[in-house]
């Protein structure tokens, strides 16, 4: 009993509203998702950041309400920051995934799936390609530095227990939820454009000399093709990526403004 008068409710209140907003964005971030970390270690480093944050956090006493289920819409609102922040990282990177499904589909890869051992989930090779060179060159362009500065500038942006629901804030989402259509088209249009005109030549030649057997050919040499031209998207995908960075921050501190009221 005396160990629980030693702790600070209005303390133990904002450690909890901390811990689920840097959990929720942390939990969110590529790495992280992978069932390569144990869940003891993705908590373990969640509390670690959490205790570096919340001692600088300001807190006002007035924001917190005395009755649960108010605390509880507080606590959900903090866990709708970290989510919005960590959905637009990932909307990127799917992106970059759907590129890949685009590729391996217009190559005849769509029925070829690999077990992934971090996952543990059957996925297309393709994309799983895209997916790890989009996501080594985020970390050699210090990607991981802007996440972190991030959820520094959310607590002097989005005070605890300070979220609004600005109305500019779900257009922004949705003009970045359709960038992944796009990426996805940038990434896969010299495959798609290639294989396209590959198809045209073997249907000429099947018009105009029936008697050859054009199935048999066709498929080595789109999957030649396709490869070949899907190793020269590889330095697209490291454009996009190093163009994503540079506003990526930029992004963040955009919708931190919105949630914070603008």
């Amino acid at each position: 009993m005396e160990l629980l008068d030693l702790i600070d409710p209005i303390r133990f209140r904002t450690f909890m509203l901390v811990l689920a907003r840097v959990s929720v964005f942390l939990f969110l971030f590529p790495i992280f998702t992978s069932s390569a970390f144990s869940s003891q270690l993705k908590m373990g480093l969640a509390l670690v950041l959490t205790l570096l944050f919340y001692m600088v956090v300001p807190v006002d006493p007035a924001r917190f309400p005395k009755d649960v289920p108010t605390f509880g819409l507080m606590l959900g609102a903090e866990i709708l920051v970290g989510f919005t922040l960590g959905l637009c990282l990932r909307t990127f990177l799917a992106g970059v995934q759907l590129a890949g499904q685009i590729i391996g589909f217009q190559v005849g890869f769509s029925m070829i799936n690999v077990m992934d051992p971090l996952s543990g989930e059957n996925v297309s090779i393709m994309d799983q390609i895209g997916y790890w060179v989009c996501l080594v060159i985020f970390l050699l362009l210090n990607g991981h530095h802007i996440i972190i500065m991030t959820m520094i500038d959310s607590f002097e942006l989005v005070p605890v227990g300070g979220f609004v629901m600005h109305p500019a804030l779900t257009p922004r989402i949705m003009d970045v939820a359709a960038g992944l259509f796009v990426n996805g088209i940038k990434i896969s249009a010299p495959v798609i454009a290639t294989l396209t005109f590959v198809n045209a030549g073997f249907g000429l030649i099947a018009k105009f000399s029936p008697q050859t057997n054009v199935m048999i050919v066709l498929f080595p040499v789109k999957i030649t093709v396709g490869l070949i031209f899907f190793a020269m998207t590889l330095p697209i995908i490291a454009i996009i990526t190093r163009d994503y960075i540079e506003p990526c921050r930029k992004l963040f501190l955009e919708l931190l403004f919105y949630m914070g009221g603008g």
